[in-house]
């Protein structure tokens, strides 16, 4: 992928906690509830940074392969090859998973 997100923003691949429209625990979901939107997802590739008020670089606090949780409807969908992703300011960002 050839996309190189500005400032403080993220490109993030989101992953959903239920395949196939099926729970955890085997439960089968309706098509609608399966297609809430994610709050979980991979970091594919990181900004520079964001300037603060004094001009130097604030680098970003997460790194490309990172799994992060983020606001639910911070933010931005995009569309490339087909594929769904999303572009998120690192404000949107609210923590980082260890697995």
């Amino acid at each position: 992928m050839n996309i190189r997100p500005l400032g403080d923003r993220v490109l993030i691949e989101p992953l959903s906690d239920t395949k196939e429209g099926k729970t955890k625990s085997g439960l089968y979901l309706p098509e609608t509830a399966s297609k809430e939107r994610p709050e979980k997802g991979k970091v594919i590739a990181v900004g520079p940074g964001k300037l603060d008020d004094n001009g130097k670089l604030r680098l970003v606090g997460v790194k490309k392969g990172d799994v992060v949780l983020f606001t639910k409807y911070g933010p931005n969908e995009i569309k490339v090859d087909g594929r769904e992703y999303l572009i998120a300011k690192e404000e949107d960002i609210i923590g980082v998973i260890n697995e």
